[in-house]
């Protein structure tokens, strides 16, 4: 076996991960990764703006209300006008998003991120810098992608 085969059975194993712990994520609560964490942002802040939610998950803002036109149309929150400045509407979570957050397995980046801390800080930047080689070496250091780890188009997932 030459020395990169463990490198690509790495990334396919990591590819594989991600691939099966969203599905099952969509089996047992029905919900994507992005459609889970706007549910967990809003739970988080209560009422807030979508905007709000976009920096809180590092989505676009246009992304983040593809996400919520779902969530509402499911009945797991709902849109208000703000008290403070009607132009503005706010985001809540009804009862059905609160029960759903509550069946929700965790996110796949929530294990990785409690090993991850344990991890020394020069051992963390050298991780963080040879996945950065490998993402540049397979020429996707461009392409945008947010801290979540959900294989395919986040936009345009179903519920």
């Amino acid at each position: 076996m030459a020395d990169y085969d463990d490198i690509l059975i790495a990334l396919r194993r990591i590819t594989r991960a991600i691939d099966l712990h969203s599905k099952k994520l969509v089996r047992t609560s029905g919900l994507t990764a992005p459609q889970l964490l706007v549910l967990q942002s809003v739970r988080r802040h209560g009422c807030v703006k979508p905007s709000t939610i976009a920096r809180d998950i590092v989505l676009s803002q246009a992304t983040v209300t593809s996400i919520v036109d779902r969530l509402e149309k499911n009945g797991l929150v709902t849109r208000q006008r703000s008290a403070k400045d009607r132009r503005v509407v706010e985001i809540l979570l009804t009862e059905g998003g609160q029960k759903k957050l509550l069946a929700a397995p965790e996110l796949l980046q929530a294990g990785f991120l409690r090993e991850y801390r344990k991890l020394d800080e020069w051992e963390r930047t050298q991780l963080t810098a040879s996945l950065q080689r490998v993402a540049a070496m397979m020429d996707a250091e461009d392409i945008d992608a947010a801290p979540i780890l959900e294989v395919g188009d986040i936009e345009h997932k179903t519920a």
